[in-house]
C-alpha cells in the first residue's frame, strides 16, 4: 500500500498478508479488544477505511482486508461471486485467531459481508450493512434506463456496461485516472471530499495488471449471486443488523432489503452521497460505534 495509515494514537497500522481459500490477502489491523471487519466496496480497496479505523481502533482490533482481487490482494482468475468471497474472509478471521466479530461492509463490500453472514450466522455478532443493492433485491431494477431512474439519480448504468466480456477492459485500461476520478466523486454529494490522494491510491491498483478484469468479474457474477441472495428469504439472519444508507443515494432501500432477509433490523441515514467513509468519517464512525457498542 502507497499511503501511510495510521492509528488512534497516530502510529502506522500493522500490514499482514495470509494464504485463505486459494487466495493471497492483504490486510491491515491496529487497535486491541473484540474484532471489528470492515468491508471495502467497488471501485476501491481497504485505502477506502482510513480515516475510520482510528476512530474505532482505540477500543476495538480493527481488521480491514483487500478483497480477494483488489488492492494489494491477488488477482486471481475465478472466484468472484459473494459466497466464494465471503468464505475468503471467514477463512482469514480464522487464521487470525477470531471465531467471532462484528462486521461492517459497504457497497460490494456488504454483498460480501451479507454472503459472510449467512453462511456463518453463528460467527458475526453484528452485521452493518452500508450503501449497497443486492443482486436479486433491487440491483438489477436500477440498471434500467428509464425516465424515473435518471430523474431521481437511481440509474446505475455501469452494471450494464461491466457485464459486457472484454470491451470494458478495453476502454478504460490507460484511461483509469480519469475513469474512476469521475465515477467515484459523481457518487458523491460532496465530490470534493475525496481527495487526489485517494483517488491515486484506487488508479494504482485497478491500473496494475488484472486489476480492471476482477473488478469486472464481480458484477459478472450478478446473476449467480441473485440466486444466492435469495435463499436467505427462507433462512433470515439472526444477528442485530443495521441498515445505514445515505439521504443522496441508495438510501432507505438498505433498510427495505435488509427486512426482507434478517429478523432484527436498524436503520440510519446520513445526509451525504454513496462514499460515507471519505465524505463523512466522523459521522460514519459514531453510528458504527454506537451500534457495535450497545
Amino acid at each position: 500500500m502507497a499511503q501511510k495509515i495510521l492509528d488512534h494514537n497516530g502510529n502506522p497500522v500493522t500490514h499482514g498478508r495470509e494464504t485463505v481459500n486459494g487466495v493471497r490477502l492483504h490486510y491491515y489491523t491496529a487497535g486491541e479488544g473484540e474484532p471489528v471487519v470492515l468491508l471495502h466496496g467497488v471501485p476501491k480497496t481497504s485505502y477506502y477505511w482510513r480515516n475510520v479505523l482510528p476512530k474505532l481502533s482505540h477500543k476495538y482490533k480493527v481488521i480491514v482486508p483487500d478483497l480477494r482481487g483488489f488492492g494489494d490482494s491477488a488477482r486471481t482468475l475465478t472466484g468472484y461471486d459473494m459466497p466464494n468471497m465471503a468464505e475468503d474472509i471467514a477463512q482469514l478471521m480464522t487464521a487470525l485467531g477470531h471465531e467471532k466479530f462484528f462486521l461492517v461492509g459497504e457497497d460490494w463490500g456488504a454483498a460480501v459481508g451479507m454472503a459472510l453472514a449467512m453462511q456463518y450466522q453463528d460467527r458475526v455478532k453484528k452485521f452493518v450493512y452500508t450503501e449497497m443493492l443486492l443482486p436479486g433485491f433491487g440491483l438489477e431494477d436500477w440498471s434500467h434506463l428509464t425516465e424515473e431512474n435518471v430523474r431521481t439519480n437511481h440509474w446505475i448504468w455501469h452494471i450494464n456496461f461491466y457485464n459486457v466480456r472484454d470491451f470494458p477492459e478495453l476502454l478504460i485500461s490507460g484511461r483509469e485516472m480519469l475513469y474512476f476520478s469521475h465515477f467515484i466523486r459523481h457518487e458523491c454529494y460532496d465530490p470534493t471530499a475525496v481527495s487526489e490522494e485517494a483517488i491515486a491510491e484506487y488508479v494504482r491498483c485497478y491500473a496494475a495488471p488484472g486489476g480492471l478484469r476482477a473488478m469486472f468479474e464481480v458484477y459478472r457474477a450478478t446473476f449467480q449471486d441473485a440466486a444466492f441472495f435469495k435463499t436467505a428469504l427462507d433462512n433470515k439472519l439472526k444477528m442485530p443488523v443495521l441498515a445505514l444508507g445515505s439521504t443522496y443515494f441508495i438510501g432507505e432501500e438498505n433498510t427495505r432489503e435488509m427486512k426482507l432477509v434478517a429478523e432484527n433490523v436498524e436503520e440510519a441515514s446520513l445526509p451525504w452521497g454513496h462514499q460515507l467513509a471519505e465524505e463523512c468519517p466522523n459521522e460514519l464512525s459514531e453510528i458504527l460505534l454506537n451500534f457495535i457498542s450497545k
